[in-house]
């Protein structure tokens, strides 16, 4: 065999472990997690060469998925037929000034109403995509902005109720200069919740830097996840009928866990089953807080996840990939 062809044969056999099963491996704790992960399933990579990918969510009427990037400060959409291509640009820091770091988008969903509310770390705020999904501008509302007259850090994930009520984590990770960076108003990083009305109301200024958030189906219940190196936890708290926190406790502590990685973005599916980015890979628990199982990554880290619509797929942010997992 000549030097040619043993050159490509290392390359074909570099592309087929980084897209081909060796990309991650599934472990079962339990046999419940057979019923949502099938002992067949693979991850694949669907598009890569970001800078740092974030913030999946699924837009069932356009048939695409959009990301963010956040240090690329670009918001991608991926569908099957056009794979991936820019969405948003810029889609979280719409300054003048040239700056670094974190500045772009992150979390994203689609409001009750049907548009698009981006967390914009270097523009310091929720906004609203003012544009129809189909025909994208960055034209941008402030939705949420500021907290007892101070701006916020970096707005990092969200969800919205049926009531309209807004829920979202707000970390220092967008500041050009880290979370000293005398730009910083704010002294602590906070979850909060915006009413219908547009207040803007602190539930917690305890956990070091809120990330991923997520509420159990039902509504009484959500999770905020911590992305601490040394309290790698994700918390549970009980809210009542007008959405405030009553109670909570550590839903899952993966601080002794050392593997890359910290407690980022979540999701929860219709049946209450979590699934949460974590050191290693993505971690899978019952709603009572049970480890059924884990993705574990083999290289990269996960960031943050996505179902589809009918929960048999699973959309995953990795570093500089766009992964796939066909569980069912």
């Amino acid at each position: 065999m000549n030097r040619y062809k043993i050159l490509f044969l290392i390359i074909f056999l570099s592309l087929g472990t980084l897209y081909g099963q060796d990309l991650a491996s599934i472990e079962y704790d339990s046999e419940k997690l057979e019923k949502i992960i099938s002992r067949d399933a693979k991850v694949e990579v669907l598009a890569d060469g970001f800078q740092f990918t974030e913030g999946p969510y699924w837009i069932q009427k356009e048939q695409m998925l959009l990301f963010s990037d956040v240090p690329g400060n670009k918001v991608y959409k991926w569908t099957e037929e056009g794979g991936a291509e820019v969405y948003l640009d810029p889609g979280g820091y719409t300054g003048s000034v040239e700056r670094g770091g974190f500045k772009g988008p992150n979390g994203i969903i689609l409001s009750n109403q049907g548009e698009l509310l981006i967390c914009q770390h270097g523009d310091r705020r929720i906004a609203r995509m003012d544009a129809p999904l189909e025909a994208p501008e960055t034209d941008y509302v402030t939705v949420a902005g500021k907290y007892d007259g101070k701006r916020l850090n970096s707005p990092n994930d969200l969800f919205q109720t049926p009531k309209g009520d807004i829920y979202f984590t707000d970390p220092a990770y967008g500041f050009e200069k880290g979370p000293q960076d005398p730009a910083r108003e704010l002294t602590f990083s906070g979850v909060y919740k915006m009413d219908k009305g547009g207040n803007v109301l602190l539930l917690l200024d305890s956990i070091e830097q809120p990330n991923g958030i997520a509420v159990f189906p039902g509504g009484k219940k959500m999770l905020v996840a911590n992305s601490n190196m040394r309290k790698k936890r994700i918390y549970e708290y009980v809210l009542d009928k007008d959405g405030n926190i009553t109670d909570g406790r550590i839903f899952a502590d993966l601080s002794d866990v050392s593997a890359p990685g910290l407690c980022d973005g979540l999701k929860i599916d219709k049946k209450g089953n979590v699934f949460a980015t974590g050191p290693g890979g993505i971690f899978i628990y019952s709603k009572e807080g049970e480890k059924l199982g884990k993705i574990s990554m083999n290289g990269i880290t996960a960031a943050n996840c996505a179902l589809s619509p009918d929960e048999k797929t699973l959309y995953i942010t990795a570093q500089q990939n766009l992964l796939r997992l066909k569980m069912r």
